[in-house]
């Protein structure tokens, strides 16, 4: 019997009766983060991070919600889990699981570049380590943060010297407060989505420290946002809400914008390659510093990572299907919300 199986309801541990972040309705579910893909409604019971919790709750409503502090132990009959810091969002964790002296390590989504507000990944020694492959190919290169925020900076004030409004997209949890962070807030006021002002606020009585914003309304007066940076999901792209800006500029920030194709397929006018997975090396480099024997591939470029794996680092690398999305061009808990 394996420590951790995939079934039709997610990742399994027989030995203690739980899973990890289940896709449909179980008893006890150990949650690695707030994104809908891997934080579902319907379960028993939840167990996650503290600092993931209040997300969490404000997303799922009245549901059964345990947390821990990272590293702290948590024994279900006989196998103990904890969660330690995976760098994806705030709150986001890595799932480690051990019993009778084998330790596996649910990675769930990664990234190794601290990015200043969420808490920074940790390597864990491990057995088998089932990793993420989001971004699995060598294409997918990132640049350092700072890079990009400059280059994100540049444009939103060459956007306000000529009377254009910014609208930058990102992902409502994670993305959106890592750009609100890192953004030269000086160059000029910042609006947001409803969505994500929702997000920020949950986030702000957490004590975390995140820079003024104003939600956008819907009564707009000519020039009322000149030269201001709006921050919106990926599916205000498709509304007619946009359009009430104009002029405007529209910047994406995805790791999908390493490929020209996707880039041409967006309604925008500058692409930011910006993501909050691992990139080629930083899986590579995980994977590593896990010092597994194993590895366990899931969502993404799974056959491709799986097959470098196995033929260029001669692990023992086989690939399993989930129902997380990783980042995908479009995520559900991004549906447009500006009430």
């Amino acid at each position: 019997m394996a420590l951790l199986e995939f079934t039709d309801k997610g990742i399994y541990c027989p030995p203690a009766k739980v899973h990890i972040d289940p896709w449909r309705p179980v008893e006890r579910a150990l949650i690695t983060h707030g994104h809908a893909d891997h934080a579902s409604w319907g379960h028993r019971a939840y167990l996650c991070t503290k600092s993931a919790k209040p997300v969490i709750r404000y997303r799922l409503g009245d549901i059964n919600i345990e947390s821990v502090e990272y590293g702290e132990p948590k024994t279900i009959n006989g196998v103990k889990f904890s969660f330690h810091p995976a760098g994806h969002i705030i709150g986001s964790a890595q799932i480690r699981v051990e019993y009778k002296g084998e330790v596996w390590v649910a990675s769930g989504d990664y990234k190794l570049e601290d990015d200043g507000i969420s808490e920074a990944f940790e390597p864990i020694k491990c057995h088998t380590f089932i990793t993420e492959s989001t971004f699995g190919l060598p294409v997918y290169q990132w640049k350092p943060q700072e890079s990009v925020i400059q280059e994100i900076n540049d444009w939103w004030a060459n956007n306000k010297a000529t009377g254009k409004v910014s609208v930058l997209t990102a992902y409502s949890l994670g993305k959106a407060q890592r750009l609100l962070h890192s953004v030269n807030h000086e160059i000029g006021p910042i609006y947001t989505h409803g969505a994500i002002e929702n997000t920020n606020r949950i986030i702000r009585k957490q004590g975390i420290k995140l820079p003024p914003t104003r939600k956008t309304t819907g009564n707009i007066s000519p020039g009322a946002y000149q030269g201001a940076l709006i921050i919106a999901p990926p599916t205000a792209l498709n509304a007619a809400w946009i359009q009430k800006f104009k002029p405007l500029s529209i910047g994406v920030a995805s790791g999908w914008m390493a490929l020209r194709n996707i880039r041409r397929k967006r309604t925008a006018d500058k692409g930011f390659v910006f993501s909050d997975h691992a990139d080629w090396q930083g899986l590579n480099d995980a994977i590593t510093a896990t010092g597994a024997d194993r590895v366990i591939v899931t969502h993404g470029y799974t056959k491709a990572f799986t097959k470098w794996l196995r033929q260029e680092r001669g692990l023992d690398a086989i690939e399993a299907h989930t129902e997380f999305e990783g980042e995908s061009l479009e995520r559900k808990e991004d549906k447009e919300d500006n009430s």
